[in-house]
């Protein structure tokens, strides 16, 4: 079964309604009227409609989602700065941490240091080296 392009299918039939009803309106065709042509799309009609006001829901409730998640996370960061506050729990508390939160006793320094980790060659070596034999790793 071909597919259809819903947009197009809706455009053709608007286009056939509309010329049927200007030009012929009392005319059968196909051994029906308009009405009963009508009457008959009516359903692909309903469910396009039904498809654009699902769609104006989706999209208010994704902005009342929106809106509702911004609220809840600032009440979740009140909550998680009143733990760091707490003198019971605090920032090195099992309860920061089961919330996602590095405790302040685990956490890293941030600092590194970028040593080498391979002995530079020297030339000397190098020359030492080769007339040795040996390679140089």
């Amino acid at each position: 079964m071909p597919t259809h392009n819903p947009k197009r299918v809706a455009e053709k039939l608007q286009k056939v309604m509309d010329a049927w009803e200007t030009l012929r309106p009392t005319k059968t065709f196909g051994g029906m009227t308009l009405e009963q042509f009508k009457a008959k799309v009516q359903p692909s009609q309903a469910a396009r409609d039904q498809l654009v006001t699902v769609q104006s829901q989706a999209k208010d409730n994704r902005q009342l989602r929106h809106e509702s998640d911004t609220s809840s996370l600032e009440l979740a960061q009140l909550v998680v700065n009143a733990i760091k506050g707490d003198p019971d729990e605090g920032e090195t508390s099992g309860l920061y941490a089961a919330m996602g939160y590095v405790p302040k006793n685990q956490r890293r320094s941030g600092l590194t240091r970028k040593g080498s980790t391979t002995t530079p060659v020297t030339p000397m070596a190098a020359s030492a080296a080769t007339t040795t034999g040996t390679t140089v790793k």
